[in-house]
């Protein structure tokens, strides 16, 4: 039986405290937050003890825990978990800054735990559909990632909390790093860029480019892959996908092909992942160093955008 916890109980939070307390073999010993009504919630829906601090949580002597606070409290919530050797998922981003999450793998390669960085949807099964069917004869990724403006989301813009999805896929769908990255950007409705448009190559000559805004009214989250031998297109909200052959000259047209997918809760894929990487002793699936690479990612695009 696993002991895990989770500290912050907002929109993640509780999905990660759901699933964990539909597990088998897992319990829930603690659920930290500061918010009182929070924590009281938390008790009266799913019977868990709650805490007002991490030491609490940390007394339990926690397995696993799941940090969702905002991405500016990941670093100092990580550190004092790896620190106990409590392994660790940290929701996308890793953390604030590449020296922030640098340090987050450090310790937990000094203390031998895992950890795991929540991005969720290399679990979705579209993406692992359109993963299978890809081979090495990729010429471009598109990823368009759109939703109305997030007033719970105050400490980023839309590059570091939806554009982190899809920097992560690009470097998951290619097997490549980025070579160049440029993007450009504008704020409309807060003080952080809501708009976003990123291009790159990388270091195998795939082309991407990465579509993002918090100014559409409704969510839309879809990937085009073309390739010399077939184009992909997924939807991964509907988590359907299509690939078409080349076009035929001689016949003038193309066959489609629609590919089965079982739909899934990628955030229960993803906690069943981590939780796997802890009972059998293997590196997670989403490393501390694929969320570092995602860091360092972020930080070459702010630099071109104040050049």
């Amino acid at each position: 039986m696993l002991k895990v916890g989770v500290v912050g109980l907002g929109r993640m939070g509780g999905v990660h405290l759901r699933n964990y307390t539909e597990m088998p073999d897992v319990e829930v010993v603690g659920v930290v937050d500061v918010d009182a009504k929070a924590r009281e919630g938390a008790a009266a829906r799913f019977g868990v003890p709650v805490f007002a601090t991490l030491d609490e949580l940390l007394a339990q002597k926690p397995d696993a825990v799941s940090v969702c606070v905002p991405t500016f409290l990941h670093h100092e919530a990580g550190m004092r978990l790896l620190d106990k050797g409590v392994s660790t998922l940290i929701e996308k981003p890793l953390a604030a800054t590449a020296a922030e999450g640098a340090e987050l793998v450090a310790k937990a390669g000094e203390k031998g735990a895992v950890l795991m960085v929540g991005h969720s949807e290399r679990f979705n099964p579209a993406i692992e559909r359109v993963k299978s069917l890809l081979e090495d004869d990729v010429i471009s990724v598109h990823i368009e990632r759109v939703s109305p403006y997030p007033v719970r989301i105050q400490d980023v813009g839309v590059i570091k909390d939806l554009g982190s999805h899809d920097i992560d896929l690009i470097r998951y769908l290619t097997g490549s790093d980025f070579k160049h990255v440029h993007v450009v950007a504008s704020a409309t409705f807060g003080k952080h860029e809501d708009s976003a448009v990123i291009t790159a190559e990388m270091e195998n000559g795939v082309l991407a480019q990465i579509s993002t805004n918090w100014v559409s009214p409704f969510r839309g989250r879809r990937i085009n892959v073309a390739c010399k031998s077939r184009f992909v297109a997924a939807d991964l909200i509907a988590q359907s996908v299509m690939e078409y052959s080349p076009f035929s000259e001689v016949e003038k047209t193309y066959s489609v092909r629609e590919w089965p997918v079982v739909a899934r809760e990628p955030i229960k894929a993803e906690l069943t992942a981590f939780l796997d990487a802890l009972r059998n002793g293997a590196p997670a699936p989403i490393t501390g160093q694929d969320g570092l690479e995602v860091l360092k990612t972020f930080e070459r695009l702010f630099d071109s955008l104040n050049s």
